[in-house]
């Protein structure tokens, strides 16, 4: 911070003595919902689900209003990431906004001038871990009154949540969503010098912001977002109305990007997306997420992945450009959801179980050694025995190897959470248990396949239980933990499988590469 923004914070500070937190206590509750009703125009759900494509700006004029500049000197930002990959891209993004105006990061809150909280809307446990979190915080903002806090993300795009902040929890600063991160130089500026909540969170959903900073973890692995949003409006999900309508990166900015991680020696890129085999077709272009695959398969970078997919756009492009090998890996994680159909109709997927057994058919024609993942929500409103009973035998033909499963969670506003249910949390936890047990008996005969086998591994670092074991992944995501030398880190290397865990291997560095099992 210049000279000059100090004499204005103190000069707001003279005119103001009281601190955020008293000032904001002194408001009724009738005074914040009226300062809600005329700064924040939350997203109208019955509008989104009538949406259609419309033109998309793309923006390469990103920078920090002078103001701004040096504004961290001297202080300390902390981003508490909740939720999926997408979350952990943007997070990295903000961070890297931070540090181009002089902040330093810090895992201590207590150290921190600014923390952020960026939330996932997905399920009710991590809205809950969050809303902890919010009150955790409070006793800091007392403590120091210049603290600044904020909620970001995608439950910082729900009516209901902004609304539950401004009444619980007013000692929050600012609230953007996940369309605004580029703002946050403006909204933190407003925010030091306001009276007032800052609420930014819809304004413009069809915007690309390229050109943003990042600050990256580490130099091995990166994500690299090829697409925002979703037009798929499952009856369950909330995706669609937080992060807005499908909209795709230009081609020639994603290989850019590409290209210049290969350069800086990134050893693998895993393409982001909420449905990231969309790509493409929101652009005037002959051109999907086969076409851009087949361009990556030709840069000078050992591993590409993409999540996460939806069965009704997996085309065959995409399938052809896969199983040409190299650094396409033949990793594929493939949400299914529910092994029935019926349940599937009620999703709203927009596919049978005969067509996704149709498209595993392909990709095992295709690929014979694929390793397919997947995500199943248990417990669906009104699924019955036998509904259930399809999706453990789906698990068992198509032979998953790992799974995120989850019972079901109605989400505010979402066609399902209206639904009535029958079925008893106790079953549906029953259920969970049932399939979490197949999930892990697959899972590990799969693993014991790679005994004696030796494998390509990826070495992130140390093993997060052994500092003095190295661990890394194969190009089919499993985990490695093996004795190394330090030097390894960051290499691709051959190690030797001595030992099989249900989610894990155990082994040795490899004279040879000959005979690898990926």
């Amino acid at each position: 911070m210049n000279e000059q923004q100090r004499k204005e914070m103190d000069q707001v500070r003279q005119k103001d003595p009281k601190n955020n937190l008293e000032r904001i206590k002194d408001k009724s509750t009738d005074e914040f919902m009226k300062y809600f009703e005329t700064t924040y125009q939350p997203p109208n759900m019955r509008d989104a689900q009538r949406r259609r494509k419309k033109d998309v700006d793309v923006h390469y004029d990103f920078t920090i209003p002078e103001e701004m500049e040096g504004v961290g000197e001297d202080r300390k930002y902390l981003i508490r990431t909740y939720g999926c990959q997408m979350n952990e891209h943007d997070t990295e993004v903000m961070a890297g906004i931070f540090e181009t105006m002089g902040y330093e990061p810090t895992k201590q809150a207590e150290e921190a001038d600014i923390i952020l909280l960026n939330t996932c809307a997905i399920r009710e446990n991590a809205e809950n871990k969050v809303f902890g979190e919010i009150g955790h915080l409070k006793s800091l903002k007392r403590e120091n009154p210049d603290l600044i806090l904020g909620v970001c993300g995608c439950m910082a795009q729900e009516e209901g949540v902004v609304n539950r902040i401004l009444q619980k929890h007013p000692f929050i600063d600012m609230i953007f969503g996940t369309h605004n991160i580029h703002k946050i130089p403006e909204l933190l500026k407003e925010a030091m010098f306001s009276k007032e909540m800052v609420i930014d969170v819809w304004s413009k959903e069809g915007d690309i912001i390229e050109n943003l900073p990042r600050s990256r973890k580490g130099k091995i692995k990166a994500w690299v977002n090829v697409m925002y949003g979703c037009d798929k409006f499952c009856t369950y999900c909330i995706v669609p109305y937080t992060r807005g309508k499908e909209r795709s990166r230009l081609p020639e900015d994603i290989i850019q990007e590409v290209r210049h991680l290969a350069a800086q020696g990134y050893k693998e890129v895993t393409l982001l997306g909420q449905n990231v085999n969309a790509y493409g077709k929101d652009l005037d272009l002959d051109y999907g997420l086969g076409d851009l695959m087949d361009d990556l398969h030709k840069i000078d970078i050992p591993r590409v992945r993409f999540t996460t997919s939806h069965p009704r756009d997996f085309d065959d492009r995409l399938i052809e450009v896969l199983a040409k090998g190299g650094n396409m890996l033949d990793h594929i994680h493939l949400p299914v959801q529910s092994g029935s159909s019926d349940v599937l109709k009620i999703m709203g997927r927009k596919y049978s179980r005969e067509d996704y057994m149709e498209l595993v058919r392909k990709i095992r024609a295709a690929m014979p050694d694929a390793t397919l993942t997947t995500d199943i929500i248990v417990g669906f409103p009104n699924e019955t025995e036998e509904q259930f009973q399809e999706t453990l035998s789906l698990v068992e033909e198509v032979g998953f190897e790992a799974a995120y499963t989850f019972i079901f969670s109605p989400r505010e506003n979402t066609p399902a959470a209206k639904m009535r249910d029958k079925v008893s949390m106790e079953e549906k936890k029953e259920r969970l248990q049932r399939l979490n047990a197949l999930i892990n008996k697959q899972a590990r005969e799969t693993m014991e396949t790679y005994e004696n086998e030796i494998v390509h591994v990826l070495v992130e670092g140390e093993s997060k239980n052994n500092p003095d074991v190295l661990a890394g992944y194969t190009k089919r995501n499993k985990l490695v933990n093996f004795v190394g030398p330090e030097s390894a880190i960051g290499n691709i290397v051959p190690v030797r499988i001595t030992k099989a865990k249900t989610w894990s291997l155990d082994g040795e560095m490899a004279e040879t590469t000959v005979g690898v099992k990926e």
